[in-house]
């Protein structure tokens, strides 16, 4: 049943006519994911089914009662705006009796990985920021949710977090998304906004794999379509030249016929005018095999070890991938590799005259510059592989025209200012390069784009990102840390997370161990307390375990690791709730070997 109707809807910003007369709807459990390039109005179109922004014209109604929860692209909380407070605010909005709230915001919240409801949301990293947020808009109960770059700032887990959500979701949602597993994952129907669609929009039920064949199948459809198109131009501009009599009727027909086939060809042409980013990274001439060695590698926020003991060696052309849940020390190790900072313990011996360029997850251009001065700070050209290019050629290979040079960085969508970092970055050869969540903002086409630079880069690099299909193509050994302060190498990402799902299971061979144990012992009858002691000891197991769970996330909290307080706390409450797991399995197994 429909739910949301926009239709011949069209929204321009000043000169700029980011769609016109798009239709767009959503039924009852449509799993929509929505892509486009940088620009093409993703987050507007989103906004304004959400109904925060005003069409140009067109239509967008709303089935009566129906509720609508968004998720923009970037999560802000107010100051002293506490866990609690957040989701209790968002409860009242969706008038949820106050009775309730408790019962929703401890299971909503737990399984979200939150302990602490106390703590200030301000004071989260971003992937906490952002699994607040989701969870925000979770519990208001939607009948559609849309959700914009979700994925964004999350680490794997919460990525696989939000995909068991919205699987198992009973409301329909439209999520934009650069990231290639989760649409494949999450949405059952596809939509992509560009100019390239005589409707300006695709949309194709299915996954993003489904997707893709179809985009083909039309596509070369459309090009067969100019084919023949051009065939036809040609015949009619040679009439034309001719010089046909315009007073007959018929040949006046043909000549207003030929001129539509002309306008017609010119409209498909320039809509199937593809353009891509230019980039293209930039190696030096080293022929020095090791780059950079760690070893015993100890590095220590507050009283917690991020890394113990941490040896690796990074050769030329190797490209690492770096994994592990948030607070795990990702971005810590690129900053040491980069010598930002100094390891606690430990050596890193880097080759002489080593060159390493590091793009950082939280970084910034200031806002109040002209692209122009972003991409060319000293002047109107830049110096690229030796060679002078002008700033409008320079910002041409980037996708931004000349009418763009003179306005303002803060007018740029998140997606250009990417382009314009990964242009400055393009300026520095290195033999080392270090990316942190480089994928952030960027469409997906410019993401492959980015993948092809890396795979032909002959340097090494280390690459941290949520983006797993990214993460799959480009590395070629991946670095896995945890929460304890190890890390192990793998041959790659697919084999980290057999290993990372290996040590999530039950520990069954621990029980079989014991109740092997206790079976030799003496057997009895269960007496009458024991056998209510047994009834009811699966579920205090399973309780248990969710209770250390919850306590292991603690851990992995950002703000708990630099917290020397809370942090000794954490740890002794963790060993606590496996302690009281431990003694439940050994009763378990002891009651189990008593009535057999």
């Amino acid at each position: 049943m429909l739910i949301l109707n926009a239709q011949s809807i069209s929204k321009t910003f000043g000169a700029t006519s980011l769609f016109r007369d798009i239709s767009f709807t959503v039924d009852d459990g449509d799993h929509i994911g929505l892509i486009g390039p940088n620009g093409s109005g993703k987050s507007t179109l989103l906004r304004i089914l959400a109904g925060e922004v005003e069409t140009d014209s067109g239509e967008v109604a709303m089935r009566k009662l129906s509720r609508i929860s968004y998720l923009a692209q970037d999560s802000e909380f107010a100051a002293g705006a506490t866990v609690r407070s957040v989701i209790e605010a968002a409860l009242k909005r969706a008038r949820v009796p106050e009775n309730e709230w408790e019962a929703q915001l401890r299971e909503t919240l737990g399984r979200a990985g939150f302990t602490d409801f106390a703590t200030e949301a301000i004071t989260f990293s971003g992937g906490w920021s952002k699994r607040l947020a989701i969870v925000e808009a979770l519990v208001q109960k939607p009948d559609v949710l849309l959700l914009d770059e979700p994925t964004n700032h999350l680490d794997l887990a919460g990525i696989e977090w939000l995909e068991g959500v919205l699987a198992s979701s009973p409301f329909a949602c439209v999520v934009i998304s650069h990231d290639r597993y989760f649409l494949e994952n999450v949405a059952t129907q596809m939509a992509e906004l560009n100019r390239a669609y005589p409707d300006g929009l695709l949309r194709v039920k299915g996954n993003y794999s489904e997707f893709l064949e179809t985009k083909q199948e039309f596509l070369a459809a459309q090009s067969r379509r100019q084919e023949a198109l051009e065939n036809r131009v040609r015949i009619e501009k040679e009439w034309l030249r001719r010089g046909p009599k315009a007073r007959a009727t018929k040949a006046k027909a043909r000549i207003d016929r030929a001129h539509e086939l002309i306008d017609e060809l010119a409209d498909l042409g320039s809509r199937l005018q593809t353009r891509s980013a230019g980039i293209d990274f930039t190696a030096t001439d080293r022929q020095t095999k090791r780059l950079v060695v760690l070893e015993d590698l100890e590095y220590r926020a507050g009283d917690k070890n991020l890394f113990n003991g941490l040896n690796f060696a990074i050769t030329a052309g190797m490209r690492v991938g770096l994994v592990g849940p948030n607070g795990s020390g990702k971005t810590t190790l690129l900053r040491l590799l980069s010598g930002e900072i100094e390891p606690s313990a430990g050596s890193i011996q880097r080759a002489n005259a080593l060159r390493v360029v590091y793009f950082e997850q939280n970084r910034l251009i200031e806002e109040s510059l002209t692209l122009r001065r972003a991409l060319a700070p000293e002047g109107d050209s830049v110096i690229y592989q030796g060679r002078v290019i002008h700033v409008a050629s320079w910002a041409a290979r980037f996708l931004f025209t000349g009418e763009q040079l003179n306005q303002p960085v803060s007018r740029l969508s998140g997606g250009e200012k990417a382009r314009v970092l990964i242009a400055n970055l393009m300026l520095q050869p290195a033999d080392l390069l270090l990316l942190d969540e480089p994928t952030n903002d960027l469409d997906i086409t410019t993401l492959e784009i980015l993948e092809e630079s890396l795979l032909e880069y002959p340097g090494a690099l280390v690459l941290v990102t949520h983006d797993r299909y990214m993460l799959d193509r480009i590395s070629n050994v991946v670095l896995g840390l945890d929460s304890t302060g190890s890390a192990e190498r793998f041959a790659d990402y697919l084999q980290w997370e057999s290993w990372i799902t290996e040590r999530k299971q039950p520990r069954e061979e621990t029980v079989r161990q014991i109740t092997k144990a206790v079976s030799t012992s003496s057997k009895k009858k269960l007496s009458y307390l024991e056998a209510r002691e047994w009834a009811d000891i699966e579920e205090r197991i399973t309780a248990a375990e969710e209770a250390l769970q919850l306590k292991q996330t603690v851990l992995e909290d950002p703000i708990v690791a630099v917290d020397a307080v809370r942090l000794q706390a954490a740890l002794a409450e963790t060993e606590e709730a496996k302690s009281a797991v431990d003694a439940l399995y050994a009763r378990w197994a002891e009651l189990e070997a008593k009535q057999n």
